[in-house]
C-alpha cells in the first residue's frame, strides 16, 4: 500500500524521509518511529503509508486499516519483549487527533 504525499501532511512527509525520525522498523504497509514527546517510557507511533486522515476517514478500501496497524503492534511489542502495553488512536480533534494522518500510539512503561 502505497499513495502519493500529501504535501502539508507531516506523517507523510516523515514516511518519504523529507523530515528525520526515529524510525525503529518500516516495511511496505507501515513506518514504525518514536514519538517526540514520549507519555511513557516506551512511546511508539505507527503509521500506514496510505495516506486516511483519521479513523473517522475510514471507508470501504481503507476498512483493513487500523486492523493492521493493531497486528503490526502486537508484532513489535512481541519482538521487543513487552509483556503489557496500551494502544490508542485518537479521533478528531476532540478525540485529541493533533495529526490528520490515523496513526496509533503504543505505549508501555518498559523501555525499549
Amino acid at each position: 500500500m502505497y499513495t502519493h504525499p500529501m504535501s502539508d501532511c507531516l506523517f507523510c512527509r516523515l514516511r518519504d524521509k523529507e523530515i528525520p525520525a526515529e524510525i525503529l522498523r518500516e516495511d511496505e504497509d507501515v513506518v514504525i518511529f518514536r514519538d517526540i514527546a514520549p507519555k511513557a517510557p516506551t512511546h511508539i507511533l505507527l503509521i500506514p503509508k496510505v495516506h486516511v486522515a483519521s479513523i473517522m476517514s475510514v471507508d470501504e478500501s481503507t476498512k483493513d486499516i487500523p486492523g493492521m496497524l493493531i497486528w503490526k503492534a502486537k508484532e513489535f511489542a512481541k519482538e521487543k519483549g513487552l509483556a503489557g502495553y496500551r494502544l490508542t488512536f485518537h479521533v478528531g480533534r476532540e478525540g485529541g487527533q493533533l495529526i490528520d494522518h490515523l496513526h496509533l500510539h503504543l505505549m508501555a512503561e518498559k523501555k525499549v
